[in-house]
């Protein structure tokens, strides 16, 4: 399935946050792309501002419309708040996982990580990044040299990241273990998922 492989400032520029990462260039033009720098625009619509927080997930998380509606249908399918139920499936994630751990530098990275075949969960070999995890799944790396190498590239580039409470990591082993679901206050979303779920209820 396609990704998103254009500008990823411009994207981050758009939206006034950092989508893919900290930005230098962010930082010094906090405005929209275009020709014609920081105009004041107009005021969006109730619409818009659903449309603005929905994207930013998509981009986020990198999924495309389909699978990011089919994550809010499975939400919706579970019981408690719809928004929670919805971060919640898209931290446990495979590839989001793999990212947390520091496995992958980028959740790009993560997911052609996983794609490749070079991570394991429960001993089995896993290529699919939308896997969905559950409470005490170990999630490691594969056995060989081409995905010790590459793990191991990306956990010395992240060791500014922490690990979140809800994972643990054994980093000798290359393996990691979700230890618990994430808390709505763990998983601090880059954008509002109650617009995003009164956007798709319309």
């Amino acid at each position: 399935m396609a990704r998103y492989t254009g500008p990823r400032t411009r994207i981050s520029r758009r939206f006034g946050v950092p989508i893919f990462g900290p930005s230098k260039y962010l930082e010094r033009r906090n405005y929209g792309p275009g020709v014609h720098g920081p105009k004041s625009r107009r005021k969006n619509t109730d619409y818009a501002l659903g449309l603005i927080e929905k994207q930013k997930f998509r981009y986020y998380y990198g999924l495309m419309e389909r699978q990011f509606r089919g994550v809010y249908e499975k939400a919706l399918r579970r019981r408690g708040v719809t928004g929670e139920q919805m971060l919640q499936i898209l931290e446990t994630r495979l590839d989001n996982v793999v990212f947390h751990l520091g496995f992958g530098n980028t959740r790009a990275s993560a997911r052609q990580l996983v794609g490749h075949g070079h991570v394991k969960v429960n001993g089995r070999k896993v290529n699919i990044p939308s896997f969905a995890l559950k409470v005490n799944d170990v999630i490691e790396v594969k056995d060989s040299n081409v995905s010790r190498q590459m793990a191991t590239k990306s956990l010395e580039i992240s060791t500014s990241r922490v690990v979140p409470d809800w994972l643990s990591l054994d980093k000798t082993a290359f393996k990691g273990t979700v230890m618990r679901v994430p808390t709505r206050e763990e998983i601090q979303p880059i954008a509002n998922e109650q617009t995003v779920v009164e956007f798709y209820s319309r």
